[in-house]
């Protein structure tokens, strides 16, 4: 049974940093960029030390929206160590749903990259703030945003009303180590540090308050699961903004004193490159993500035998893929995770040792110190094993709870401290937990949770539909994808590609429906609910024709 660690993550850090200085933290491989844990921790304690010249408090929400560039591992301690809270932003966000968020999780600050696969941030930050065109820096009065007055651009170039990053570094002589290291004292392991925004059966993303107890044990207790220790080098190849990225992947190294080599933004090519050079020994991924490597047309030419373990997660792994990735990729202890954000992000692994049809046809078994039992829908009742029902869990993992949400925080954890994760599952005698469904609608495309509603309401701001249902379809490559059945307004016509031209811009490019059918009517019940396991069983018939 692993301990509980009783520590916050800046302490994490800093601790390491005595124990193994010199031992390689970070590295960017393309960038050349090296740091030793004992560099990184300064750094890290630096960049604090900026943001507490700015102004921000403890307990502040500050949000970060970048991809996997050095300053957000950089942010994510460094927030660690001055206790201001790390709102992770989605990069595939549009205007609407960053809006959304820096509203919900009342940030002060906002720090992010200038662009990301042709979404121009700063000009989504100057749409929704224009007074940013002629403030100071750190003085921004936003009339859709009042509670945000720091905007932070990852960049050498200067923006109206913005920072630079090189900015905050140049700050931090303004406040003393010994300041720092008051701060860092007087937080707390129950102290909420990460913020990550999960949509509901109720459409709008709620923001996650995940605390330093949950993080640092829930990263502890994975490593453990993988058997990571401080020789390994773990290749980060899935986003930051995910648990996976910041919990499974940055902390579990830091929990352990691995050496993290991410990769700034996924492509397959560059993944094979980056183990290979960096010799690494573990590597994380969704099913996709393995599927494009394995099935990369320069796959052979990489050498990837210093591969050892890691996590696949986020979708089921079909077992041809898995057998693919331990053979081909010579990752014979690579382990399979489940959970969801609200619980850290992790509930049951796989561990290195066990036959690879439990590694397939389960997701393993619970982690230490945590709780898993199989309920009656609807009730707080223990199945017997083997039998289905909603899978509940608890323990020191469980979130703190849904910021400014009572309601959705008492509908998600019980009054026993049972976190209810709407997901239908079946546990053996032995504690292996199969998935076998949702309560809730939610669809997952290549690991992404996609819900519904959220795309529902969208279309109906569209002047020509009067309603519309989304559901999951099956698809090879992203496991599940999205059809719309469309109802429009009395006497409208409009085309498939018109619909898709109306999700531009203001919604993720993964949330948009690759099919759309037009419809006059839904199949219904008796009561007027409209049955979409019945739209399901029509879309699967429309897409074998």
């Amino acid at each position: 049974m692993s301990e509980m660690i009783h520590q916050t993550v800046g302490k994490l850090l800093a601790k390491r940093a005595e124990e193994i200085p010199n031992h390689e933290a970070l590295v960017y491989s393309d960038r050349n960029l090296r740091y030793t844990y004992k560099e990184f921790d300064q750094l890290c304690s630096k960049v604090a030390r900026g943001l507490m010249a700015l102004g921000i408090k403890k307990g502040e929400n500050l949000a970060v929206w970048a991809t996997n560039v050095p300053e957000w591992v950089t942010l994510q301690f460094a927030t660690g160590k001055m206790g201001s809270v790390l709102v992770t932003v989605n990069t595939n966000y549009r205007s609407a749903e960053l809006e959304y968020l820096l509203k919900q999780s009342e940030s002060t600050s906002i720090i992010l990259i200038e662009d990301y696969r042709g979404n121009s941030y700063i000009d989504t930050m100057y749409e929704l703030c224009p007074e940013l065109h002629t403030s100071e820096p750190g003085q921004l009065n936003s009339k859709r945003l009042p509670l945000l007055k720091n905007v932070v651009v990852i960049s050498d170039k200067q923006y109206n009303g913005a920072y630079n990053w090189s900015d905050i570094l140049e700050m931090a002589d303004q406040v003393t180590e010994s300041e720092l290291d008051e701060r860092m004292n007087s937080l707390e392991p129950e102290d909420v540090i990460n913020m990550q925004y999960t949509s509901g059966t109720t459409g709008f993303p709620k923001g996650v308050m995940l605390t330093h107890s949950n993080l640092v044990n829930n990263a502890y207790n994975i490593a453990y699961c993988m058997e990571l220790t401080k020789e390994d080098r773990l290749c980060i190849p899935v986003p930051f903004f995910h648990c996976f990225g910041c919990v499974i992947g940055t902390l579990a190294c830091v929990s352990v004193g691995a050496t993290m080599v991410p990769v700034q933004e996924f492509d397959p090519e560059e993944v094979l490159k980056t183990v290979e050079k960096e010799k690494c020994t573990a590597l994380h991924g969704v099913p996709t993500m393995f599927i494009a490597e394995l099935n990369h047309p320069n796959f052979e030419k990489y050498d990837t035998s210093t591969l050892r373990t890691g996590v696949m997660a986020g979708a089921n792994c079909p077992v041809e893929v898995m057998k693919s990735v331990m053979d081909k990729m010579y990752m014979k202890e690579i382990t399979i995770c489940y959970g969801q954000t609200e619980s850290s992000p992790v509930i049951t692994q796989s561990r290195t040792n066990d036959p690879i049809e439990l590694r397939v046809e389960t997701v393993g078994r619970a982690l230490p110190n945590v709780e898993v039992k199989i309920v009656e829908p609807g009730s707080t009742e223990p199945l017997p094993p083997n039998e289905q029902g909603e899978l509940c869990t608890r323990g020191y993992h469980v979130m703190k709870g849904y910021y400014n949400n009572p309601e959705a925080t008492n509908e998600a954890i019980d009054a026993e401290g049972w976190l209810h994760t709407g997901d239908l599952a079946v546990m053996d005698e032995n504690g292996y937990v199969r998935i076998t469904g949702r309560l809730k609608d939610m669809i997952i495309r290549g690991g992404e949770n996609v819900y519904p509603r959220e795309i529902e309401e969208f279309l109906y701001t569209h002047p020509k539909i009067l309603d519309a249902q989304v559901i999951g379809v099956p698809d090879e490559k992203y496991g599940e994808e999205l059809m719309a059945w469309v109802i429009l307004k009395e006497g409208e016509t409009a085309e498939v590609d018109e619909i898709k031209e109306f999700f531009k811009g203001k919604i993720s490019r993964h949330k948009i429906p690759r099919h759309i059918i037009f419809t006059k009517e839904y199949p219904m019940t008796a009561s007027g609910k409209i049955q979409k396991f019945k739209l399901r069983e029509q879309s699967m018939n429309l897409l074998s024709q």
